[in-house]
């Protein structure tokens, strides 16, 4: 019996191809103060995509589309704005609860959350690098890029898009007022203590006008 061989030039061996790589997972903080901002910035920033079933089908056009995905996402947009309005209560309660003993810790944990609340958009409340930011264009007020993401689709001269602005304004008012009071009054003083109070409760009423002009850009 013969064996033939086959020639060793003609065999070829399969390498199977290397294991395909992983990006490493990173963990992330939602809506932390900073965080909140630049993730804003990032929405506002980022290229439109269109899905092909909408274009194709004629299933949604693309401003429906768009539309429906802010409303998706309206949660995130809101959340500055609820933990502002929490952080405002920590501060009401700080303020109320000292029947008499109200003194320099307490009022720098008071001025610390007032401006954390703002969220940068009171101008002398800022820090220098966050004025400097503000300096070479950057927009730094969470509340102000909020209502730009949530007013994109909406025409400039839109009854909506204006209310939400002007009660943006009232809210910056707001928090400046509520600011200058507080480091200028003597809040040892409990009838002053007062004041502060009731005037920072009208700032958590702006900011629930303000929630609400940004949901009714977004139609939620």
């Amino acid at each position: 019996m013969s064996i033939s061989l086959i020639p060793s030039s003609t065999i070829t061996t399969t390498v199977p191809p290397p294991p395909l790589l992983r990006p490493p997972l990173v963990e992330t903080k939602l809506f932390s103060r900073r965080n909140g901002v630049v993730w804003l910035s990032l929405i506002i920033a980022a290229p439109l995509t269109f899905p092909n079933s909408a274009l194709s089908f004629g299933i949604s056009g693309p401003k429906e589309w768009l539309r429906d995905q802010k409303k998706k996402t309206a949660k995130y947009l809101l959340a500055p704005i609820d933990a502002s309005r929490n952080i405002l209560r920590s501060a009401y309660l700080l303020l109320t609860k000292a029947e008499s003993d109200f003194g320099e810790k307490e009022l720098e944990e008071f001025q610390s959350l007032l401006k954390s609340a703002a969220r940068d958009c009171v101008p002398q409340e800022r820090s220098s690098f966050v004025q400097f930011q503000s300096s070479t264009g950057v927009e730094v007020c969470t509340f102000q890029l909020v209502v730009k993401n949530a007013s994109s689709l909406l025409a400039d001269k839109d009854p909506v898009k204006l209310a939400a602005e002007t009660k943006l304004i009232d809210l910056i008012r707001s928090f400046a007022s509520l600011s200058d009071m507080a480091n200028d009054i003597d809040v040892q003083v409990a009838s002053n203590r007062q004041k502060v109070a009731n005037a920072l409760m009208d700032t958590v009423t702006s900011l629930d006008n303000f929630e609400q002009g940004i949901k009714e850009c977004l139609e939620v």
